[in-house]
């Protein structure tokens, strides 16, 4: 979290097991009442590595699901009006992790794909925000999904685009860095780690191929879109990066471009701060970005609803139930609107269209 809504600064410490399995940033503090941050602790094990090495911790807890959701869909009942002035209906899609089939549930849920998953809505307008793998069973299979249905949109005179998430940025670093040692504000850690500590796959990095890698590195960070700021992280990093849309998503490719393994670890942490627009300050933080890049509501995905409730699921699945979570958050005054419905934590993948209904 950035300064400003309501948070300390961060504390540089070494972690033990027990912070390791206490998700930290239920209120972004650790067990002991100090401030934590992902790139300032140790997984278990810690003897494992070199003095003074401090991975990044997972940012939220993983549950096991079993086997993924299937839903039956008809598409066909549910198809996307088309409007006469040939401007589609806009949507947006929180958080998937990996979780193809509940995606692919929800997009045909909305009217967006047919049964053969091809894109079947005309002129609407599909926003993605992020994190589309780690955690879950196929984050490459999400990848060309998202691939495939932006160019088939672009055919029907609609368009499916994405943004940057903080898994983006770990992945990017995993493949491009591996176990180049960065300077992480409290020690020293690797990309590699990271990723693994945070939900990576094996299978996604076997199938990684240069052409996701690229696709990955050219995503912008934020928009604005009929006066919805659309970003991935509940955040006002983004400020650190420029005054204007044009220069925050120049700013962040450059710095993929240049290649630093240290300037893409900070990158990395920024976009991994989270709750900025949740506690007291909370709506001032989301007029600080609505002032300076436009729109009228952040729209957001990141830190799982629950979580922003203070309604967090069993870390170690004992829950059956999960949290419920029935469609996005408004909060902040109504100045923010939250699309991660927590699917890793057994809740709910969001799709849908903007305005809402509520």
């Amino acid at each position: 979290m950035t300064q400003g809504a309501g948070q300390g600064p961060e504390t540089e410490r070494t972690a033990t097991l027990r912070d390791f399995r206490v998700p930290a940033y239920v209120h972004e503090t650790g067990p002991y009442g100090h401030s934590t941050h992902p790139g300032d602790v140790v997984p278990p094990h810690e003897e494992t590595f070199p003095e003074g090495y401090t991975p990044t911790e997972r940012d939220l807890p993983v549950i096991n699901r079993g086997d993924t959701l299937q839903v039956p869909v008809d598409p066909a009942s549910q198809a996307v009006p088309q409007p006469a002035d040939g401007v589609g209906p806009l949507y947006v899609v929180g958080d998937v992790h990996g979780y193809l089939d509940e995606l692919v549930a929800a997009l045909q849920e909305q009217g967006l794909i047919d049964t053969g998953g091809n894109w079947s809505a005309g002129t609407a307008r599909l926003w993605f925000l992020g994190d589309f793998t780690d955690r879950g069973p196929d984050g490459i299979g999400v990848i060309e999904l998202v691939m495939r249905l932006s160019a088939e949109a672009a055919a029907a005179g609609g368009y499916c685009k994405a943004l940057m998430g903080n898994h983006e940025l770990l992945l990017l670093g995993a493949k491009r860095f591996g176990d180049t040692p960065v300077n992480s504000g409290a020690g020293t850690a690797t990309f590699q780690a990271a990723w693994l500590l945070n939900g990576g796959q094996k299978t996604d990095m076997d199938r990684l191929q240069d052409h996701h890698l690229q696709w990955m590195a050219r995503l912008d960070a934020v928009e604005e879109v009929d006066g919805y700021l659309l970003l991935h992280s509940d955040t006002t990093a983004y400020l650190d990066y420029g005054d204007s849309i044009e220069a925050v998503n120049d700013t962040i490719r450059e710095t993929l471009t240049r290649n630093d393994a240290d300037e893409c670890w900070d990158l990395f942490r920024k976009f991994t701060k989270r709750f900025s627009f949740r506690d007291e300050g909370g709506a001032d933080a989301a007029r600080s970005l609505l002032d300076t890049y436009g729109g009228t509501r952040v729209v957001h995905g990141h830190s799982p609803i629950p979580y922003l409730l203070g309604e967090v699921g069993s870390e170690e699945g004992e829950d059956d139930t999960g949290p419920v979570v029935e469609g996005p958050h408004v909060y902040a005054e109504g100045l923010a609107i939250a699309m991660d419905g927590g699917v890793t934590m057994a809740g709910k993948l969001l799709v849908r269209q903007l305005p809402l209904d509520n």
